[in-house]
């Protein structure tokens, strides 16, 4: 297996991703996708876009300009399927987790949302995009990765 890394993702944040591909013998390279942040050179129809936790989904979802969303069209487009894969660890697990979650931005910023309203927003993405949201702890996001881009790992 081969993997391809965005060339945005910050290398100080993805760090014990990169050691992970390193010690299992998992090949990889740095180039600028057009979706996401990783792709099997085995299958380029699927894609895994890494979050490092809810607050980050809850701006891609709400305040980041569209950008977010114009990938997801762009994904669906294309034939390709997005995998969104959160780093908030511990207790969520599922969409349906998100709706326990507290936004640290709450009160402070007119537009913060709830955790059910993440919830609600992203199980819309998931109906009208075929996106899939997936959560782990970051301990865990290496082989996650290889395991949702279709290694043995």
């Amino acid at each position: 297996m081969t993997i391809i890394t965005d060339t945005r993702e910050k290398a100080h944040i993805i760090e014990g991703v990169i050691r992970y591909f390193d010690e299992q013998g998992i090949k990889h390279y740095s180039s600028k996708l057009i979706v996401g942040d990783y792709v099997s050179m085995d299958n380029s129809k699927l894609v895994v876009d890494r979050k490092h936790n809810l607050s980050e989904l809850a701006n891609n979802l709400t305040n980041d300009s569209g950008r977010f969303m114009r990938e997801v069209r762009l994904a669906k487009e294309l034939g390709i399927h997005l995998v969104v894969l959160c780093e908030h660890g511990g207790w969520c697990k599922s969409i349906r987790d998100v709706k326990d979650w507290h936004n640290p931005m709450q009160g402070k910023i007119p537009y913060a949302i709830s955790g059910k309203e993440l919830m609600e927003r992203i199980y819309k993405v998931h109906i009208a995009y075929g996106v899939d949201f997936l959560f782990c702890d970051k301990r865990c996001t290496g082989r996650r990765i290889v395991e949702i881009l279709g290694g043995t790992k």
